[in-house]
């Protein structure tokens, strides 16, 4: 554990974080941070399960007095976003994050921290392990796969579970209690494509040093994406000159703003001056255009060498440049009854290429369902119009705003008493898994918070150490206070 941590521990909270942050827990890989939530529970004599998605319930029955008191579900999910710098060779199949301390900031070594969800766990195993908090029943439910579309709160059976109120701790900003989440899907176009052999120099074009982001929350902040913007500069280069498209690739995760892109493409060899001049042109357009939301934005060029290579028909790269010039993305509505919020939104978050095919994957979301599917219809149509196939997956419902929450108004109260203000009521641009549990539970009564964290899904993720102790105690607020409830 961290020397500065250990003596800025509050109730072993930042002991179970590096606890956490030591097991690799990338989305799809759930099964050792899984088992060694289930060892805590053993250790620590607790009811529990694990299912077959991997997912853990851990049960602590009400202290003395408190028996009467509603059961409280605490819920957040196991799993992580893997994303890092392009110089970084952390590989996090088999490595876990080691945590730094920077001011009152936790931060990673250039790559994501995993404080979405990784705090959530530590507040949860703090709770459980404290027998001085006076609670009523605890009900913990640790998912799986949260970050690659909820498969951990699809299939989870809720039958067990006794609670109807339930605290969902995977927000990013102290201070607000969340009521209401987007619904979303994940969408696949794979468009089949022709190479032919052609004679010439291969040059590698990159983009990097983009912001990127959380493709809900940080969608609204015109945060450039990469893959899109690499379509716009190999449509400008094809208009002055002539080249054939290699490779394509750009974006790690569905929902996650792509800051890198690389393309390869292949050029005749006495033309690579003018083709230097054009992409500086375009380099010094794009940065005038961008310097303000994209100051770091980088367009690099590596010549490589004079060959043979595979590369896309003509018109496989015709339509492949439509699909990636004409599909929207980004924000597509606000909503007309909270003001600043974003209903509708698409990312391209993924695109990679095969030999006989070109992916893209898109995330979804709309605080509208009608609207979710709008958008789902007319990527469809723009993928099959141009001979491609469409697939979706990982769809899940909004969480609808409850105008008659009882634990919305307790936790006002309690906040108040807390931090002597008013908590800030709001609804979120991206999917939580209280969509689900309203959907397993009826009549369920849910808020979703969490302490301070600050560029999740990227490699500059902090969170602040000050503001995870503050939420901390005062959850211990909520909880003892719940026997009046």
């Amino acid at each position: 554990m961290n020397q500065t941590l250990q003596e800025l521990d509050y109730k072993k909270v930042f002991q179970y974080f590096s606890e956490i942050s030591a097991v690799p827990r990338g989305s799809g890989h759930n099964t050792a941070i899984s088992n060694y939530l289930v060892e805590y529970a053993e250790k620590k004599g607790l009811s529990h399960r694990q299912d077959e998605h991997e997912n853990v319930v851990m049960i602590k029955e009400a202290t003395p007095g408190y028996e009467n008191a509603p059961a409280l579900i605490l819920q957040g999910h196991m799993d992580m976003v893997c994303e890092k710098t392009n110089d970084c060779t952390h590989d996090f199949g088999k490595e876990g994050i080691e945590l730094f301390v920077d001011g009152d900031n936790i931060h990673a070594d250039r790559t994501t921290l995993g404080g979405d969800d990784g705090i959530a766990l530590a507040y949860i195993l703090a709770l459980f392990d404290d027998d001085t908090l006076q609670h009523p029943r605890l009900e913990a439910v640790i998912t799986t796969d949260e970050e690659t579309g909820m498969d951990g709160a699809i299939g989870l059976d809720v039958s067990d579970l006794k609670a109807k109120i339930l605290l969902n701790i995977d927000s990013e900003e102290e201070g607000i209690l969340l009521t209401s989440s987007a619904g979303g899907l994940t969408a696949t176009c794979e468009l089949p494509v022709k190479r032919m052999k052609e004679q010439g120099l291969k040059v590698v074009i990159a983009i990097s040093d983009l912001k990127g982001g959380h493709s809900g929350a940080e969608i609204h902040k015109n945060h450039v994406n990469a893959t899109k913007l690499m379509a716009r500069l190999l449509f400008e280069l094809k208009e002055a000159m002539d080249f054939h498209l290699a490779e394509l690739s750009g974006g790690l995760k569905d929902n996650a703003i792509p800051r890198d892109s690389k393309a390869e493409i292949v050029i005749e060899e006495d033309e690579y001056e003018r083709f230097s001049d054009i992409i500086g042109g375009l380099s010094r357009k794009y940065k005038n255009e961008y310097i303000t939301n994209e100051p770091d934005l980088t367009i690099g060029v590596m010549k490589g060498e004079e060959d043979e290579y595979r590369v896309l028909h003509p018109t496989s790269f015709e339509k492949l440049l439509f699909i990636l010039l004409n599909t929207p993305n980004g924000v597509q509505n606000m909503s007309s009854d909270i003001p600043g919020l974003v209903e509708s939104s698409l990312n391209l978050g993924i695109f990679h290429m095969e030999q006989e095919k070109a992916v893209i994957c898109f995330s979804v979301r709309s605080s509208v369902n009608s609207y979710k599917e709008f958008i789902a219809k007319q990527l469809r149509y723009i993928c099959e119009f141009m001979g491609g196939e469409f697939f979706i997956r990982g769809q899940y419902p909004a969480w609808e705003y409850k105008k008659d929450s009882l634990l919305r108004e307790y936790l006002s109260r309690v906040y108040e008493e807390e931090y002597k203000k008013e908590p800030k009521l709001e609804a979120i641009h991206a999917g939580l898994e209280c969509s689900f549990f309203a959907e397993k539970v009826p009549g369920i009564d849910m808020v979703s918070l969490g302490p301070d964290m600050w560029d999740i899904h990227t490699p500059k993720e902090r969170l602040s150490i000050s503001s995870t102790v503050r939420v901390y105690k005062y959850l211990e607020k909520v909880i003892e206070g719940m026997k009046n409830l």
